[in-house]
């Protein structure tokens, strides 16, 4: 019985403790997941590749055009301008927050 109980409580200690890296990692993962269900089927949306769509740019080359956090808004409120094929989106704020984080995450600065 007190193995059982020691092993309870263990368990139980495991379960509360949740690294840092986890949190971190989770707005990103949540990011990169939105970005795959809504934007993929258009946009290179990692760090290489080509877009499916010839006239969507790849995600990480936004930067090259303005400050990714500009997309902040747009995002929230709905975009409705891009490219011609471009469906009209809008992201509740912590989606908002974690695509703009995963964005950020892989932009390719170098100009190409």
């Amino acid at each position: 019985m007190r193995h059982l109980l020691m092993g309870a409580a263990l368990l139980l200690l495991a379960a509360c403790a949740t690294p840092d890296e986890d949190s971190a990692a989770a707005p990103y993962a949540r990011g990169a997941a939105i970005a795959e269900a809504n934007c993929s089927s258009c946009h290179a949306i990692g760090r290489s590749g080509d877009s499916p769509l010839a006239e969507a740019p790849p995600f990480r080359r936004l930067s090259q055009r303005f400050p990714v956090s500009d997309l902040q808004e747009a995002l929230g409120e709905g975009i409705s301008v891009g490219h011609p094929a471009m469906p009209h989106f809008a992201f509740a704020p912590e989606d908002v927050d974690a695509l703009i984080l995963y964005l950020e995450s892989i932009q390719d600065d170098a100009a190409s």
